[in-house]
């Protein structure tokens, strides 16, 4: 599947205080420690520090496990369904499952994250997702059977990562450590576009699309396990002080009702939906440059490969308040490289103007940590969900709307236009979050004065 709870008033009881050196009123996780005189997370041990916590090892295993599952059966599947009805609409309407229904699952069960223990939810969703493929494996299945269920799959993957990152912020907890893990996993994800889909295709040399499924029901029941052994039981954050439980959409209007928390969802989503277009495009735009299949296996790549650094290096060289400070800056510059496609360049400048784009993802380590701060600890399962749910979702759009544009204007002017709209939403996003509705409120929140040195701290 591609992306816990513990009481209101009790701090996390896998936390710690910093001693002597750290920064003063952070916690982190025990034997996470930083070492004197140096931010939490900052340098280049922060990911390695992160590793050394065994619950999130668990977490992380078991993500990287679902996800070589969900690449492998979105391959499987859609070589699959072409084998049975010659379609390529059809297979490709097996890619466009995976975005659509994330919406529904977003939206309908957000509350789920929060109203019930986190490692519950995880395994369970886990266990659905095995099931879902296994139905898919077996012989005679029908073409609609098989499309629904892919539905099935994308219903459940929001609900599963929302609640796998509110877990996060339990295990790690919600300072920079919760960044650098989140970031880890981003990372991951990135990784997988670069080699899972190669991997998989050369694994259906060797398998028949049914029984590479039945790889992918190894992998989530793997997840499940160690899910379900690696990490602690926590009570579930809202549903059990007497209030009646929310409905399916109440927890996302809550989410919804805070203005800075709608700022931040929309600095998460706006800049991804704009990113997305090259790709869409890659396969017209290698063909325009005559780049052949080579070329537009590095056309895929380039974002990626952006993305991986730019979060490598702010991760592992600048310290979080530095993360923080380049944020709105990264967002509103991320997307002018695009503009460089005015002049439909060849392979190698549109391989770099990617790349820089995707380094400029970097963003999203500061913006997690104003996220995280905003959003109320009885709502972040669900405020994960829909922020995942909506990620996916804006992706989709803006890959069906790059695809209409470019039928008409054409594929560089596309790409350049999603450039300049795309820095100007970003533009003012970033005017609204300095205005009020984002970092600057949320920084006068959590500052908390240390009476013994008078600093404050996050």
């Amino acid at each position: 599947m591609p992306e816990a709870e513990h009481s209101r008033q009790q701090p996390c009881p896998t936390t710690a205080v910093v001693p002597e050196g750290g920064r003063p009123g952070t916690v982190v996780p025990e034997g996470a420690q930083p070492r004197a005189g140096a931010a939490p997370g900052a340098g280049p041990g922060g990911y390695t520090r992160v590793l050394r916590i065994p619950e999130y090892r668990a977490v992380f295993v078991a993500h990287t496990l679902s996800l070589l599952g969900v690449v492998v059966s979105e391959i499987a599947l859609s070589v699959l369904v072409y084998d049975l009805t010659g379609s390529p609409l059809l297979s490709a309407l097996t890619f466009a499952l995976g975005f659509l229904p994330y919406l529904v699952g977003g939206t309908l069960f957000a509350g789920v994250a929060d109203r019930f223990p986190a490692r519950r939810v995880l395994v369970v969703c886990d266990l659905v997702c095995a099931a879902c493929v296994a139905v898919m494996a077996v012989p005679g299945t029908r073409i609609g059977v098989l499309l629904a269920l892919r539905c099935a799959l994308a219903v459940v993957s929001p609900v599963f990562q929302g609640t796998r990152m509110a877990t996060l912020t339990d295990v790690l907890g919600d300072g920079d450590l919760f960044v650098l893990g989140r970031s880890l996993l981003r990372i991951v994800s990135q990784s997988a576009l670069l080699v899972g889909y190669g991997c998989g295709g050369l694994l259906l040399t060797v398998l028949t699309p049914r029984h590479a499924l039945l790889i992918t029901v190894a992998t989530f029941l793997s997840s499940a396990l160690l899910l379900r052994l690696g990490t602690r039981r926590r009570p579930a954050r809202a549903g059990h002080d007497g209030a009646p439980a929310d409905g399916p959409l109440t927890g996302a209007r809550r989410v919804l009702a805070d203005r800075r928390t709608r700022v931040l969802l929309l600095l998460f989503w706006v800049p991804p939906m704009f990113c997305v277009v090259p790709e869409a495009l890659a396969a017209p735009y290698a063909d325009r440059i005559g780049a052949g299949s080579t070329g537009l296996g590095l056309l895929m790549c380039a974002l990626p490969v952006g993305t991986i650094a730019g979060e490598l290096f702010a991760g592992a060289r600048l310290r979080p308040a530095t993360r923080e400070r380049v944020a709105l800056p990264l967002i509103c510059s991320m997307l002018l490289p695009y503009l460089g496609y005015a002049l439909a360049p060849g392979l190698g400048w549109a391989l770099l103007l990617l790349v820089l784009t995707g380094a400029g993802s970097a963003y999203t380590l500061g913006l997690d940590q104003w996220f995280v701060a905003a959003v109320p600890k009885e709502l972040r399962g669900r405020a994960m969900t829909l922020n995942t749910a909506g990620l996916m979702t804006v992706q989709g759009v803006g890959m069906a709307l790059a695809g209409v544009v470019a039928q008409f204007a054409g594929v560089p002017a596309t790409v350049a236009g999603a450039g300049a709209i795309g820095t100007l939403s970003c533009v003012l996003l970033a005017v609204s979050a300095r205005r009020g509705a984002g970092p600057a409120d949320i920084y006068r929140k959590n500052e908390r004065p240390n009476r013994e040195t008078g600093l404050t701290s996050m």
